[in-house]
């Protein structure tokens, strides 16, 4: 009989409370705007089945609530560790290599990271700075929407620096 919980079997390793707190927002995030989206193309079905009308804004709030939940759970899967990985050719790697190749990845993955989240903001001051809106019914203005793109990609930035600090502690990839 083992000791550890369930809970604990699915978790990812943790670097820290701080990493964890950051992790329950992303994933409180994520499932509110995954129960918004539900909620709204629901009621967008039910609109046009029974009344023959469309909400008219469901479309743009479904797009932006993608790419929300997109970058968000990107996140979230490097925290586990299970994306970018092939992992029947790393496991087959020495202990040494697999460490230094993680090492080297993580810091390559986050001056990717740190690159496409200055210009992203840079894309945000500029929509705000000249009050860009989508030319919808909502009439969004655009910066709010292009903001989930540098705030998901902080936080995959943020959960590679968890990896780091895993691999660096443990020695190790895990």
């Amino acid at each position: 009989m083992s000791d550890t919980s369930p809970h604990q079997v699915n978790e990812p390793a943790s670097a820290g409370s701080l990493f964890d707190m950051i992790a329950a927002g992303v994933r409180f995030i994520a499932g509110l705007a995954l129960v918004v989206l539900v909620l709204i193309v629901s009621a967008e079905i039910v609109s046009r089945f029974f009344f023959n009308h469309s909400l008219r804004v469901v479309e743009e709030l479904a797009g932006y609530l993608v790419v929300g939940l997109t970058l968000f759970g990107a996140s979230l899967a490097v925290r586990k560790n299970s994306l970018f990985q092939v992992g029947f050719i790393f496991d087959a790697l020495p202990h040494a290599l697999k460490k230094g190749l993680s090492l080297i990845y993580m810091a390559l993955s986050l001056a990717v990271c740190g690159v496409l989240i200055w210009y992203t903001l840079q894309l945000v001051l500029s929509s705000w700075s000249r009050g860009n809106v989508a030319p919808t019914f909502l009439m969004t203005p655009l910066w709010m929407p292009q903001l989930l793109i540098p705030l998901g990609l902080t936080f995959t930035a943020i959960f590679i620096i968890e990896r780091a600090i895993i691999t660096l502690r443990h020695g190790g990839t895990d």
